[in-house]
Order: structure tokens, then C-alpha cells, then sequence
């Protein structure tokens, strides 16, 4: 994933128009600027999402295994792109684990803001790729919608 220049997270990818590209050749094409070394397929299509609101679009997801080699060459080569810095601060591991507390790991990852469909996609993904249990998938989950215990208001207690 990537840390995008307004604070939210999202995946890389752009809009396509399709009287001039097809769905992966307008992939490839944005994802060449941003990444420069990853080819995805039509093997690699997950799902689609319709966001909604003032300005409908339809979010295409794909997915592909990479080995560790490839991830490294994809992360040197996504800081040494044009974007780098200006549309995109950085590349980001989704961390698949859930410490001890319960909340540390992918619970806290969880709980940080995403653009448009970007969350559902990668809950999505991480469930229908057995990345995570489905059990352990539907904890951190869980714990992300807990509310929170309110701060203690030290100046209320003070009279």
C-alpha cells in the first residue's frame, strides 16, 4: 500500500480512460510510473467496487503474489519515482499479524484512514488470498471498532 500526500492510505493505480487503453494496459501504464517494474494481467483481477457519491467510479482491484526479491525491487524503485514525495510519501507493509495486547499488528493498521474503497480491497483481498485466518481477519477487525475509553479530563476533576 501506499501513504498518499493528503494522509490517507490507498493502493497505487490511477484512472483509466477506456476508449484508449484497456483495463491492464492503463494499469500497467500508471503503475510503470510509480513502481516501474510490475506487469499485471487479466489473471490478476480480483474484484470491482462502485464508490459512491458526487463523482462515481468504479475501483478495479488487482492482486498479485510477488516474491521477496520483486517487493524489494518494486520499494527501491517506487522512492525513485516522479511521484515520490509529491502524490505518494511512501510505500507501506500491511503488517499480517496481531500481537499479544490484541491490538497491536494489523488491528492498529486497520485503524488508520483509507481513501475510497482501499480498506474494503485489502480486507477483501487478505480474506479471499488466505493471507489471514479468517478468524484472526475478523478480530482485528473487531478490535478496530471498539470505542475507545474516554480521556480522563483532569481539569473537570479539579474543583
Amino acid at each position: 500500500m501506499q501513504m498518499r500526500f493528503d494522509g490517507l492510505l490507498g493502493f497505487p493505480g490511477g484512472f483509466v480512460d477506456r476508449r484508449y487503453w484497456s483495463l491492464e494496459d492503463g494499469l500497467n501504464r500508471v503503475l510503470g510510473l510509480g513502481l516501474g517494474c510490475v506487469r499485471l494481467t487479466e489473471a490478476d483481477y480480483l474484484c470491482s467496487h462502485l464508490t459512491e457519491g458526487p463523482h462515481r467510479v468504479v475501483a478495479h482491484f488487482y492482486a498479485r503474489q510477488l516474491t521477496l526479491e520483486e517487493l524489494h525491487t518494486i520499494e527501491i524503485s517506487a522512492v525513485h519515482s516522479r511521484d515520490h514525495g509529491l502524490e505518494v510519501m511512501g510505500m507501506v507493509r500491511v503488517p499480517l499479524y496481531t500481537q499479544k495486547d490484541r491490538m497491536g499488528g494489523l488491528p492498529n493498521f486497520l485503524a488508520n484512514s483509507f481513501v475510497g474503497t482501499a480498506k474494503f480491497q485489502l480486507l477483501f483481498a487478505l480474506k479471499i488470498l488466505n493471507m489471514v485466518p479468517e478468524e484472526k481477519l475478523a478480530e482485528a477487525v473487531a478490535a478496530t471498532q471498539k470505542p475507545k475509553k474516554p480521556a480522563i479530563d483532569h481539569a473537570a476533576g479539579a474543583t
